[in-house]
């Protein structure tokens, strides 16, 4: 991480600012748009008239052959799991780096979430868990997530998301919503997405740096792999065609992972490290709450 003092009044000023962007996320009586997701079983009764008839159990109803119904109870508050990528690649950026930005989304998203006393927990991963820091409440809690997000040091610079949405899987018993934070430059990781999307709700937001989309037009350049340590000699033959070939090379990459989240129902936010986040934050959560309206309406 960057310089630990100036990381820190970096995220109290993002603290100062969570309130405008709570205001901005919220859903009915609840005071942030992370609310009114989870629901829980409460009881199977009998049907009396007047109630959603798409809340019929058909299999007790077939079995005692009387209509009976399946009651659930919101949530008052949620568990959160952010789920961020320290590999090698989020330490690239030009202005500022992806990993830079992860922490500044991460902790906006975190202050908000700590404000509605909601349970927050954090997972660092590279090719694989280097640090699991199961949810609590509490800024106190809040504060020893930042510490060991700005402390810790990568054992690994490669990336495989599949080794930690199979962690996830295997370690969280109740539902929860998992947010990973990522430039989602990893193999092949839908499978253990989807098997982790079966239980858990799961948001995408990727970061990307604006050089990656457009490289700059300076004749011979010698590109290293951040995760491998790979270097290459490339030369660019004429302005123009190499921005258009990175450009349509990137955007081939991005549009197969958003097509594939799209595929497996999980909702992606695309953020670049030069632009503010908060609008996009909060358009992006508005559709997650619609959808999650939608998703309790029909049960």
């Amino acid at each position: 991480m960057d310089d630990r003092a100036e990381l820190i009044r970096q995220l109290k000023k993002i603290d100062l600012a969570t309130g405008i962007l709570v205001e901005g996320l919220q859903s009915g009586p609840h005071h942030s748009v992370f609310k009114g997701q989870g629901i829980e079983f409460s009881e199977i009764r009998e049907y009396v008239p007047g109630d959603d008839v798409r809340s019929i159990d058909w299999k007790v109803t077939a079995r005692y052959s009387r209509p009976f119904i399946k009651e659930f109870t919101e949530e008052r508050d949620q568990t959160f799991y952010f789920v961020v990528d320290i590999s090698g690649s989020s330490g690239f950026g030009s202005d500022t780096t992806k990993q830079r930005k992860i922490l500044e989304v991460t902790a906006s998203l975190a202050f908000a979430a700590i404000k509605n006393n909601d349970r927050i927990g954090l997972v660092l991963f590279s090719d694989r868990v280097e640090k699991f820091i199961p949810a609590k409440r509490g800024r106190k809690h809040l504060a020893n997530l930042f510490n060991v997000m700005i402390d810790h040091k990568a054992a690994s610079q490669k990336t495989d998301l599949a080794a930690a949405a199979r962690f996830l899987a295997g370690a969280l018993s109740r539902r929860c919503s998992i947010v990973i934070l990522s430039d989602f430059a990893s193999p092949d990781f839908f499978l253990p997405l989807r098997i982790l999307r079966r239980r858990h709700e799961v948001l995408a937001i990727r970061i990307a740096d604006p050089r990656e989309l457009d490289l700059p037009d300076v004749g011979l350049i010698e590109l290293e792999d951040p995760e491998t340590g790979e270097q290459v000699l490339s030369r660019y033959f004429g302005p123009g065609i190499p921005r258009a070939l990175q450009r349509a090379r990137h955007g081939r990459q991005t549009g197969a992972c958003t097509r594939t989240l799209q595929k497996n129902r999980i909702p992606e936010a695309a953020l670049l490290t030069d632009e503010p986040y908060d609008i996009p934050l909060k358009r992006f959560f508005g559709g997650v709450a619609k959808r999650r309206a939608g998703y309790v309406r029909v049960l």
